[in-house]
């Protein structure tokens, strides 16, 4: 007895700390592929070219989950269904992969990282445009949300404007650098590319938070993740090629060797566009997306560590200070969602008035097993014919990982 007791809290305790562990992974994993990539990118790698060849590694590793396992419950594609899909393959596999990895050449992956952190309130403002999300200034969570977004976006204002003085985190790194370049002109952007730069890096989050809402309305109609993530793979590797083809007239970059340039196609396809999007929709949906947003700061923690060991890459003062300013108005923003998903949840069960029974159905949890629910006779026939609304979830505000 005492054996099933302790296998059973056992059990309990890995399924709390999975949805950590992934997230963790995948923030790790994250930071690793921007440290590859830009190896890649040092030894001539076109990231046109690189996004489409991640996007056919990771159809071939999804491909075959997809047709297996939802080969049952996969809805039928109808035409409404189709094109949603092809929007979501031009906004994250062609438009914002391509804005960021060359943002993220003219200023450095430490930086590039770190403006990932203004996609929650970017993502919160297209909600507010689409009238997805509602704002009560007279809460102070949902204030909150609001000047969690103003501070976000001056951290990224502080970030562009300002450079300030250049360090080096860990000193005595970047034997990749030294090797592939010889003069410091490829490490220090000018002031002219880093704007810029800077404005393709922020342009790229805004395509990932259109990315994010239309694919939670996209799931709405086709609930299926793994074939969903198949199809916009295949849909974006037809996009991206075509991109390519208008952008890269010469055929010689198509040709890739076993160097760094092969190494970041298989790494970013497995780990980032396979894994990433799959792992992310199933934590989003058992844990919410304030609980994927969290996590995002440590991905620009680990790739400043990795990008100055490696690369060699210096950071500025003004990085510093913009990406602190951007995680305090990061978790503002994510305390006032994680209120406004207790308050949903409050409301849905005051509307109620019933405690919810156990039907065939397990819910992620198993909150409601083994309660047992004695009701007298005169009450069952005072609540007969009422319906017992829906619990409800909380608002289409979609966080991330990258």
């Amino acid at each position: 007895m005492e054996d099933q007791n302790a296998s059973g809290s056992l059990s309990q305790g890995l399924r709390k700390v999975k949805p950590y562990l992934a997230i963790l992974s995948l923030q790790v994993g994250y930071s690793g592929m921007y440290i590859i990539i830009m190896v890649s990118f040092k030894h001539g790698m076109s990231h046109w070219i690189l996004s489409v060849y991640r996007h056919v590694v990771a159809a071939i590793i999804i491909g075959p989950f997809a047709l297996v396992l939802e080969r049952k419950i996969r809805p039928k594609m109808t035409l409404p269904i189709f094109l949603r899909i092809v929007a979501l393959g031009f906004l994250e596999p062609v438009l914002d992969q391509n804005l960021y990895n060359v943002g993220m050449k003219m200023t450095s992956t430490t930086f590039a990282s770190a403006t990932v952190n203004v996609l929650p309130a970017i993502t919160f403002i297209m909600a507010l445009i689409f009238r997805l999300e509602k704002v009560n200034l007279r809460k102070f969570h949902s204030l909150a949300k609001v000047i969690g977004t103003v501070i976000t976006v001056s951290g990224a204002m502080v970030m562009t404007l300002y450079k300030g003085p250049a360090f080096q985190i860990i000193k005595g790194g970047g034997a990749i650098s030294h090797h592939s370049n010889s003069s410091s002109s490829t490490t220090e952007p000018s002031d002219q590319h880093w704007i810029v730069g800077t404005v393709l890096l922020i342009s790229s989050c805004a395509s990932w938070a259109g990315f994010f809402i239309l694919q939670s309305l996209t799931l709405k109609k086709y609930p299926a993740e793994l074939s969903l993530t198949a199809w916009i793979c295949v849909l974006g590797i037809i996009e991206g090629s075509i991109a390519s083809l208008i952008f890269e007239r010469d055929f010689s970059v198509w040709t890739i060797g076993w160097d760094s340039r092969l190494l970041a196609c298989v790494y970013s396809g497995v780990i980032c566009s396979g894994m990433a999007y799959y792992v992310q929709g199933v934590v989003t949906r058992e844990r919410g997306p304030v609980f994927v947003t969290s996590f995002s700061p440590l991905c620009m923690i680990i790739t400043a560590a990795l990008s100055s060991l490696v690369l060699a890459e210096q950071v500025h003062l003004g990085s510093i200070f913009g990406a602190i300013i951007i995680v305090c108005g990061l978790y503002t923003v994510v305390w006032g969602k994680s209120k406004d998903r207790q308050n949903t949840t409050d409301i849905g069960k005051g509307e109620s008035q019933e405690l919810p029974i156990k039907d065939g159905t397990k819910s992620a949890s198993d909150t409601f097993d083994g309660i047992e629910i004695n009701v007298p006779a005169e009450l069952l026939k005072k609540g007969a014919g009422k319906n017992v609304p829906p619990a409800t979830t909380s608002g289409p505000f979609i966080g991330l990982a990258l």
